[in-house]
């Protein structure tokens, strides 16, 4: 059976309707905003309603008409700040009401169900962030050459 791969606006619209319900939702992220802590087309997060929105929380928000799945790093009345963790700048602002699900769990690929934390140490980091998320690139991309690169026994076979 092939893949079928749905539109962010679709599955996360639909996503939105069912949290607004009071249902648990699991989406598989896409995209490297979040990275190291979330990788894109890798891992998946369990979203709930968003109830007592605080810094550090990871949501899903529908701010100025698109979706985005970052963390929130100011409240200031009703107006909340998201940034992605795997970004260096930029940011998303909107009303609390907007924000429509929060981060409780994020699946890996192996099925490791693990809590996000709040970030404060994280985003301590902003200024050598850069730095930091080179090295991880470089380590993963160097970690996926090993683990996919074939064994001497599969080249003699071919």
């Amino acid at each position: 059976m092939g893949k079928v791969v749905l539109p962010n606006d679709v599955v996360l619209g639909e996503a939105a309707r069912l949290l607004s319900e009071g249902h648990e939702v699991v989406v598989v992220t896409k995209g490297r905003s979040m990275l190291p802590f979330i990788r894109g087309d890798e891992d998946k997060v369990v979203l709930c309603s968003p109830k007592g929105l605080m810094v550090g929380n990871i949501v899903l928000a529908h701010f100025g008409g698109r979706f985005v799945l970052h963390r929130i790093i100011a409240i200031d009345n009703d107006l909340v700040t998201l940034m992605g963790d795997g970004n260096l700048q930029g940011t998303e602002q909107g009303r609390a009401d907007e924000v429509v699900g929060i981060v409780t769990d994020i699946i890996t690929p192996t099925g490791r169900q693990l809590k996000p934390t709040r970030g404060w140490f994280w985003r301590k980091l902003l200024p050598i962030r850069k730095y930091l998320l080179k090295i991880y690139r470089k380590w993963n991309k160097l970690k996926n050459m090993i683990y996919t690169s074939p064994t001497p026994s599969e080249i003699l076979k071919s």
